[in-house]
């Protein structure tokens, strides 16, 4: 009773309770940096998972994934479903779809959610009236704090990871991916730091258009990716999104950023746009197509034997 009472406590602090379980996953291995502390957002949890026969002697490319607590084991998470993200990329690895790669899952801050994903030079774009209705319902009262999580992502976060793991550092090798903001805070982040990743896997990415009035928001995402998408010279963008009521209204906004690439003067070969039928916005339709993003971004270069 009194461990369960000083946890609690803890949580009541940190946010986090101390020496909780690791998610268990089907093959590989999971490493938990707890409370992993920031100078610049709310420190979180981060969750590594390295494939099985992870090996020091060789490197491997490295995928951050936003909302880290809800990748590996629906046991933990709070609506019982996950991304299953150990049980695809393993397979992949095993059929050689993929290059063998580490997954760091960056835990979400619970309410600060959304003012964290949120990207800060697009809400900067919005008038008064809109930044301080999105502010009020959706990011306590705070804004936009996309800058500061990216800063914690880049000059925190992977220094770390580079440093602890083996990894290959540079940009061909290094990608970030999340779904809803997670999605959107990606493609702010290859956007912002197109010297940091060479690829982004925005699924379901919440675009924003059903917060009134609805047009003001989207124009704002627009406006800044006409200016500020990656150019499409070593990049890869993946977006998707499902016809199932919860994800359907992203379908005009998807349209839209789509030509935006096309203009830019991406193609097959490093962008792609899927639509996927029936899907709706949750975890489980995000596991049952989580292949493809993966074997876009990291496809397992075949030699030929000629």
């Amino acid at each position: 009773m009194k461990k369960k009472l000083l946890s609690f406590t803890l949580l009541l602090i940190t946010g986090h309770f101390v020496g909780q379980n690791l998610p268990k996953v089907s093959s590989g291995s999971i490493v938990r940096h707890e409370n992993f502390q920031s100078q610049f957002i709310p420190g979180r949890n981060i969750d590594v998972w390295l494939p099985s026969g992870y090996n020091k002697s060789r490197k491997y490319s490295v995928i951050y994934m936003h909302d880290g607590q809800m990748l590996f084991d629906s046991t933990l998470t709070w609506n019982k479903k996950e991304w299953k993200a150990d049980e695809v990329v393993s397979q992949l690895i095993a059929n050689k779809k993929i290059e063998s790669c580490i997954i760091v899952g960056i835990w979400n801050n619970g309410s600060e959610r959304i003012s964290e994903y949120f990207p800060t030079k697009i809400f900067n774009l919005l008038d008064d009236k809109t930044q301080k209705l999105v502010s009020g319902k959706y990011c306590n009262g705070k804004g936009a704090n996309g800058d500061n999580y990216l800063k914690f992502l880049v000059s925190e976060v992977k220094p770390f990871i580079d440093k602890n793991y083996s990894t290959y550092s540079d940009k061909e090798h290094t990608f970030v991916m999340g779904s809803s903001m997670g999605g959107l805070i990606s493609v702010y982040a290859i956007s912002e730091y197109p010297d940091i990743f060479s690829g982004a896997a925005c699924m379901s990415t919440a675009w924003l258009s059903s917060i009134e009035p609805n047009y003001e928001i989207p124009t704002a995402v627009f406006q800044y990716l006409r200016s500020n998408m990656a150019t499409p010279w070593g990049h890869k963008l993946y977006f998707d999104y499902g016809t199932g009521e919860s994800d359907k209204p992203y379908e005009l906004t998807q349209s839209f950023v789509d030509l935006i690439a096309k203009g830019k003067g991406y193609g097959a070969s490093n962008y792609l746009s899927k639509v996927v039928e029936k899907a709706e916005h949750n975890e489980v339709a995000w596991s049952q197509r989580l292949n493809a993003p993966f074997e876009f971004l990291l496809p397992k270069i075949q030699l030929s034997n000629h």
